[in-house]
């Protein structure tokens, strides 16, 4: 805002609250200065904004420190909401690329253009330009490079062979028989020639185990189908 608008301010303020404006000149002048270095930053049209919000929750003096205050707040919020993006100037030109970014950002926190907010290309319907590329990568890794990967997670491998077979995965329930939790192999209790017990992983699920994840398959398709 500049010196200039001050008075206008004032005199907008004033009627809603007449004690915003001094009788005498010399505290008048005074007054508008102050306010004009404090609200160099703020743009005329929020800090009338703002006054307007203050006198509709407030019965109390509006002071320039209340506009300051909420605009930093604004910015602040703005700001926070905006993501770089990458500058049109030649990347190997650090002083034009610095400028566009710092320009981009100084819109934003005035006002003059809104925050550039980016979303993962997985929020929502994706485009169909990149829908068919999503079917492999959605997953973390494409089926090619799980393939690859599946004589070094023999554990995983088969709970997808089994989920992509149709059968229930028997480790997405919690085991009844050893208390294995949802996602860990089961356990058999091994005991020594010195009497001490200890807990070895089974290759294969409880039967318990498998007929648990059976009727939590099969509740979830009947609650699917209703």
């Amino acid at each position: 805002m500049t010196p200039e608008q001050i008075p206008e301010l004032l005199l907008n303020i004033s009627y809603a609250d007449p004690r915003i404006l001094p009788d005498d000149p010399a505290e008048r002048r005074g007054k508008v200065a102050m306010w004009a270095g404090i609200l160099r930053d703020v743009p005329y049209d929020y800090a009338i904004q703002a006054a307007q919000a203050h006198y509709a929750n407030s019965p109390y003096p509006l002071l320039p420190a209340d506009i300051a205050t909420q605009w930093r707040a604004t910015v602040r919020e703005r700001l926070n909401r905006h993501t770089d993006p990458t500058p049109a100037a030649d990347p190997d030109d650090a002083e034009a690329w610095r400028a566009e970014l710092l320009g981009t950002r100084h819109a934003v926190a005035s006002g003059r253009t809104g925050p550039t907010e980016y979303r993962a290309i997985t929020s929502g319907d994706p485009h169909p330009d990149v829908a068919g590329s999503l079917t492999g990568i959605g997953r973390y890794v494409p089926d090619h490079v799980r393939q690859q990967l599946a004589p070094y997670r023999p554990l995983r491998a088969e709970r997808e062979a089994a989920v992509a077979a149709g059968r229930p995965d028997p480790l997405s329930v919690k085991c009844g028989w050893c208390d294995a939790p949802t996602g860990e192999p089961c356990r058999s209790r091994v005991v020594d020639v010195d009497g001490a017990a200890t807990a070895s992983r089974r290759r294969k699920p409880h039967p318990s185990r498998v007929d648990a994840a059976t009727a939590a398959a099969s509740t979830y398709r009947t609650e699917e189908s209703a």
